[in-house]
């Protein structure tokens, strides 16, 4: 059988782990030397036509549906994609397999419709599974034993101290998400904060914490793109998992708005996902998770930032921070699987279960980074003290 035959060669070239595949006609197989720990149940064969096409969707949509189960072990899933990662010959790797991605638009109206499909969700279905502070993006574990929360005001309060911040300076948060950071700058570093988020879900919940903690004479958020804002320059600027919605095309454009918004001698931390190997799309991520997303490569971020008249003070990747963190959602959300699913039905659940395992293991991996590029303009850092001691003081 054709397709029994392209499994069995896919499958021997695909993991650096013993994995059994029980296939849905009631054979099973062994690919690796040893025990294996992991076991794929196939319930259906998925077309070989579109595993060619592309196998990251084509997979991802099949386990969407339950034609796959993925057993043995807490998260199963993410080690089998961390195996997949790892194995310099697996179908994760074919850019044969990886063609026919879906053309991406990052028009500021483009742009709108993608943050809501994913961060207007609700606010109700994120508190189920981030910590209290809301913050949805990797955190920073002083100590490894640290509690989701805890990290999180680390990783805030890690970018913050970054920026040597002066009391009575301004500060723009490119993305503010739930407003965790700008308020906390406001509030703790004593700054005068503007947020800018494109979630009316974010926008509403930022504009309450607002109002009900008396900070409207030193913080205000604004509904809108990024590349509206016509305001004087500010002292600081902060973006945090921003830059990998902007897509590859508006990249450039990205860093010289960051530069335009900055005043001279001015210091950013910009904080997001980056391939040390070079920018990257999933087909199946960009279909179900983030339109358009594109995962700009380490040397690329570089060259836009220099390109734009900035020059970087500091570089600082956190990728087992990520991976962390991304196991700890995963645990929390499916902590509350049975109400997902209630409210947002079985293929919304196992999507969201699979994106965050295989987030993970990617980071696992080595197949994507998160880097804080500590930016100023003009001179590297020439306002910044000399060493890095002052960032844990």
């Amino acid at each position: 059988m054709l397709e029994k035959k392209f499994y069995h060669t896919m499958f021997s070239h695909s993991f650096n782990i013993p994995v059994r595949v029980d296939y849905w006609d009631h054979t099973e197989e062994t690919y690796g030397t040893g025990e294996p720990t992991i076991t794929i149940k196939m319930k259906k064969a998925i077309p070989v036509r579109d595993l060619l096409k592309n196998a990251s969707l084509a997979l991802g949509e099949a386990y969407m549906r339950g034609d796959i189960e993925v057993l043995g072990g807490t998260r199963p899933l993410q080690q089998l994609i961390a195996a997949a990662y790892a194995n310099a010959g697996s179908f994760m790797r074919n850019k044969k397999l990886m063609r026919f991605l879906p053309k991406q638009s990052h028009t500021e109206h483009k742009s709108k419709e993608d943050i809501h499909s994913h961060y207007d969700l609700g606010n109700d279905f994120y508190k189920l599974w981030l910590d209290p502070t809301l913050t949805y993006s990797c955190a920073y574990f002083e100590d490894w034993s640290d509690d989701l929360e805890t990290a999180q005001l680390n990783k805030i309060d890690h970018i913050l101290r970054k920026l040597n911040p002066q009391p009575g300076r301004t500060l723009l948060d490119i993305g503010c998400g739930w407003g965790t950071l700008m308020l906390r700058a406001a509030k703790t570093y004593h700054l005068k904060v503007v947020g800018i988020t494109l979630s009316k879900e974010q926008f509403k919940l930022v504009s309450d914490r607002i109002e009900s903690e008396h900070l409207s004479d030193v913080a205000e958020v604004l509904y809108m793109d990024y590349r509206e804002l016509n305001r004087e320059p500010f002292d600081y600027i902060t973006s945090v998992g921003m830059f990998e919605h902007v897509g590859k095309e508006n990249l450039e454009g990205y860093f010289k708005d960051v530069a335009k918004l900055l005043k001279d001698d001015g210091v950013a931390l910009i904080h997001g996902i980056t391939r040390q190997q070079g920018g990257a799309v999933n087909a199946w991520i960009n279909k179900y998770i983030f339109p358009d997303g594109y995962v700009p490569g380490m040397a690329e971020n570089l060259n836009h930032i220099v390109d734009a008249g900035m020059q970087v003070a500091d570089l600082e990747p956190l990728r087992r921070h990520y991976q962390r963190t991304l196991e700890i959602w995963d645990t929390n959300f499916n902590n509350h699987r049975n109400p997902i699913q209630q409210k947002f039905g079985y293929e919304f659940t196992r999507m969201w279960d699979v994106y965050l395992q295989a987030a993970a293991a990617s980071f696992e991996s080595g197949n994507i980074d998160v880097m804080q590029y500590l930016i100023s303009k003009g001179p590297s850092g020439k306002d910044l003290p000399a060493t890095r001691a002052y960032m844990y003081e």
